[in-house]
């Protein structure tokens, strides 16, 4: 009987280990196929529109206007590996189906008020209460979703020409240099350093 019950136990212990370790296995092969360029491009309005509801156009251009989807897509498909274009992508595929399931229609359709519930809603899944677990998690996963959204984002827009001269200050013949100027009230914040 004690023979039977340790061989059992071993069992369910093997097939336990060979359970978790081809799910991993898939894991890891999932996250680093190599990604079609034709992925990105296909959601290139979807990505336009998570841009514009981060930088909103207002007296200023917002993200759209200044065309930032290019951007988040030509760094993705250039510079960026495979894991963290997998990241990305498949962060879209999950905020589609979040916004059907909750909302009922598709993040085009959204109001401005519920697309930022959506972006609150993943801004927050993507951190961790402990710093700790993100520093773990951003070294073996890289980033989450939603931050390389808004920090690619606010590349492109701080890059783009509309972004630079409309939407920060920018001056294009500067002066004398002075290592450290305060900003005046309601200033924008400079384009270069």
């Amino acid at each position: 009987m004690l023979v039977n019950r340790r061989t059992s136990i071993k069992s369910i212990l093997g097939l336990s280990f060979i359970g978790a370790s081809s799910f991993s296995v898939y894991k890891w092969i999932n996250c680093h196929h190599t990604i079609d360029p034709d992925s990105f491009l296909s959601r290139k309005e979807l990505i336009a529109e998570l841009a514009e509801t981060i930088i909103p156009s207002t007296d200023t251009p917002g993200a759209k206007e200044a065309k930032v989807e290019n951007y988040i897509i030509n760094i993705l498909l250039n510079c960026t590996a495979s894991v963290e274009q997998n990241l990305f992508l498949n962060g879209l595929t999950e905020l589609e189906s979040y916004t059907e399931r909750q909302f009922q229609r598709t993040f085009f359709n959204c109001s401005v008020n519920d697309r930022n519930k959506i972006l609150e809603y993943f801004e927050q899944r993507g951190v961790y209460k402990y710093t700790l677990f993100n520093k773990v998690s951003n070294r073996l996963l890289g980033k989450s979703f939603f931050s390389q959204l808004k920090s690619l984002t606010i590349d492109g827009y701080c890059l783009s020409q509309l972004g630079a001269t409309r939407g920060l200050a920018y001056d294009y013949i500067p002066g004398n240099y002075a290592a450290c100027i305060s900003l005046t009230p309601n200033q924008k914040s400079w384009a270069t350093k």
